[in-house]
């Protein structure tokens, strides 16, 4: 399964937009690489790790934006964003011990995919709205 960019998962801001646009390629990638199996090990390392920073700057972005605007849903927001890097470390600690594998894949695909387009179309749509009233 692969993810695509469309109009319903816009939050109204562009460099958010532009960041959800680097995060549904980059984790397309690591769809595609799981399907690979073990010649892509490297490659998924490379992409998990490349995701593990750059989630980390996304959030920070957001993070800075909601305190600088004073949103309102900052404390619950940000504890998502929280509970999505410890959950992706323990994914990235699996991958590191395990390999790759059946269940991993899917694993990741629950967490990654699964958690991306919810937050996306809920928690940042929300934050983006008050933004583009603020901004």
């Amino acid at each position: 399964m692969s993810l695509q960019w469309s109009d319903n998962l816009a939050s109204g801001s562009d460099e958010i937009d532009s960041q959800h646009k680097e995060l549904i390629t980059r984790v397309n990638s690591l769809l595609g690489a799981f399907t690979k199996g073990t010649i892509a090990r490297q490659e998924v390392a490379k992409i998990v790790q490349y995701l593990t920073e750059y989630v980390v700057y996304h959030f920070g972005t957001e993070e800075k934006q909601m305190a600088k605007y004073g949103y309102s849903s900052i404390s619950a927001h940000k504890s998502q964003h929280e509970q999505f890097v410890k959950s992706f470390l323990k994914l990235k600690d699996r991958l590191l011990m395990e390999g790759i594998n059946e269940q991993l894949a899917a694993d990741t695909k629950d967490l990654v995919v699964d958690w991306l387009i919810n937050h996306i179309k809920y928690s940042d749509r929300a934050l983006g709205l008050f933004l583009k009233h603020k901004i």
